[in-house]
């Protein structure tokens, strides 16, 4: 028996070479998904130690995503903020500013309660 391999065959390795020629793949453009219909955004100062805070309600939008704006959210206005139930709360008298910043994420109608 000799110790000499049979070469392999490959029926597609003449493909390979053609590879080169084809045109580049198509990029299927990324969806942008549409913002809340509505969000109620008002100051509140009850029950806070006289403390300023901006509420922004009705969102309607899953407990994930509602956490990942709230991050967004105090990252862009530099201010401290948590989530209250389906509210979030953010630290300070930002109605303007957030206002502007939901109109920016797609919100269509933006309320001041």
């Amino acid at each position: 028996m000799s110790d000499e391999k049979k070469p392999f065959n490959n029926p597609f390795a003449a493909l390979s070479a053609l590879r080169d020629g084809l045109p580049p793949p198509k990029e299927k453009p990324a969806k942008e998904k549409k913002g809340p219909a509505r969000a109620v955004v008002r100051m509140e100062r009850a029950g806070r130690g006289g403390k300023e805070v901006t509420v922004v309600e009705h969102l309607e939008l899953s407990p994930t995503e509602r956490e990942a704006w709230l991050k967004t959210l105090k990252g862009a206005l530099g201010c401290g903020g948590a989530l209250e139930g389906d509210a979030l709360v953010l630290q300070g008298d930002l109605r303007d500013r957030v206002q502007r910043w939901l109109e920016q994420k797609g919100v269509r109608r933006v309320v001041r309660g």
